[in-house]
């Protein structure tokens, strides 16, 4: 009895005096004494540290392994934890609080994860986040070699239960590249307004890059594949890239070349990009000064070389370094990579870009057709084939006729839930559109007849002078 009322005077001393120096000692020095202790009285153990973002500020994917892995082995001895849930995920995940430590145990030995946050100094804008994993420096081996890869398999099982796509924007913090929001967008290769057959070669064409590592390997190339999407506005660009990252399980990388300010800047955007992602660069032809070189040639001396020199200084990125970043060596820096690029007009793009190894698959998103407006039609109103509606062969004649995108079409079909209401909408819209596409051309015609007429009496007129 004497010896638990002793344990139990020792621990409550022991726990006041916790209490004391949490509320004396600032948290900072708190840190370094438990530091110093731990190298003074525990020299036989060894700490791996991993932290949130490497040196060139990508995120560390060790440090989102360790994260996941984790979760299944916070117990009721730990005092504090962080909850989150993302709408796509199916349950709560449990983190380790601030200076919180879970105990592991792997072939008979044990480890110790413990989690740190230092809040952000002068000058600095984010705070810096870092689990410490600590165990006898005599398991070394087996750390390295065998329970690190533990981790990695099971986080790898936990993240394909609960994939959450994310699209990745330029960060605004100094300390890393990109930050991320979740992609929920609902673009499937089935809702797209896209010819059959036109979906059936992207789909294909995706399943046999993601099947052919060993292929890029035997030939020496980077596992990656480049796709310029180019057509008029509203053709479903942006909706092509979500059904392929849904249909790939891909995260995006949406970058802007006007946000980047040289090519090492470019090389950084590449590096710090995660295998398995799509990285997008839309509207190619108006991010940078990098148009047709060849009509660049036809400008005067004086005015090519003024244009130039205004480029350089608005932006450094170049050709050749954009070049090298999606096929040169930088290009190598990663596995099963996609690359789109989106441009309104491809014509205006160089050469040098549209070459397969850099563009490899050219699809042209053009404007709606009749078995597009009949997917839109399934889409927004549950109309299928087996029951079409009655207005429906008007409107696919007036469709075929001219030129009109799937976001107009699909504009005039979310008017109503009625699906007549709807389609006679529809029907009137794409009237009127024809009637002033008809009026356009009328006029352009009779400008053009007038212009010649002109002409030609200035030549008679000349003529009789002469």
């Amino acid at each position: 009895m004497s010896t638990l009322s002793t344990y139990a005077s020792f621990a409550a001393t022991v726990m006041f005096g916790r209490s004391i120096a949490e509320q004396i000692i600032p948290k900072q020095i708190r840190k370094y004494i438990f530091s110093f202790l731990m190298s003074s009285f525990f020299s036989s153990q060894l700490t791996f540290v991993v932290e949130e973002y490497t040196e060139v500020g990508e995120r560390n994917q060790i440090y989102e392994c360790v994260e996941l892995y984790l979760r299944d082995k916070i117990g009721p001895e730990t005092r504090s934890v962080r909850l989150s849930k993302t709408p796509k995920q199916k349950t709560t995940g449990f983190s380790l609080d601030d200076d919180q430590e879970v105990t592991d145990t792997f072939e008979n030995f044990n480890v110790k994860w413990r989690y740190v946050c230092i809040e952000p100094k002068d000058g600095q804008s984010a705070e810096k986040r870092y689990y410490q994993l600590i165990f006898h420096k005599k398991h070394r081996g087996k750390v390295i070699d065998s329970y690190l890869a533990n981790v990695y398999a099971r986080a790898k099982d936990i993240k394909s239960g609960e994939k959450v796509l994310k699209i990745f924007t330029r960060s605004q913090h100094s300390h890393k590249f990109w930050e991320s929001t979740i992609l929920d967008h609902p673009s499937t290769f089935e809702t797209l307004a896209m010819e059959p057959a036109e979906k059936k070669a992207i789909m294909d064409d995706l399943d046999l890059f993601v099947q052919r590592k060993e292929f890029y390997k035997k030939v020496g190339k980077a596992w990656k594949r480049g796709y310029l999407l180019y057509g008029p506005p509203g053709t479903g660009k942006s909706s092509l890239i979500g059904a392929m990252a849904n249909y790939l399980q891909y995260n995006i990388y949406d970058l802007e070349l006007t946000s980047i300010s040289n090519n090492t800047e470019l090389r950084k955007a590449l590096l710090s990009t995660s295998n398995r992602s799509i990285l997008v660069i839309e509207d190619i032809d108006c991010s940078l000064e990098i148009q047709n070189r060849e009509a660049d040639d036809e400008e005067s001396d004086e005015d090519s070389s003024s244009s130039k020199k205004k480029t350089k200084q608005q932006q450094t990125v170049t050709l050749s370094g954009l070049l090298n970043f999606i096929d040169g060596l930088w290009s190598s820096c990663g596995d099963q990579r996609i690359i789109v690029f989106t441009t309104n007009y491809k014509d205006k793009l160089d050469p040098a870009l549209l070459r397969p190894g850099r563009m490899d698959m050219h699809i042209n998103m053009s404007y709606c057709t009749a078995s597009g407006f009949k997917i839109l039609a399934s889409n927004y109103l549950g109309i299928q084939d087996s029951s079409p509606h009655p207005l429906y062969g008007e409107i696919e004649g007036l469709i075929e006729s001219m030129e009109v995108t799937p976001a107009q079409v699909a504009g005039e079909l979310q008017v109503s839930n009625d699906a007549h209401v709807a389609l006679k909408g529809l029907l009137d819209f794409l009237k009127d559109l024809k009637k002033e596409n008809d009026d356009k051309k009328k006029e352009a015609e009779k400008t053009k007849k007038l212009t010649k007429k002109r002409l030609l009496s200035l030549f008679r007129k000349k003529k009789e002078i002469t």
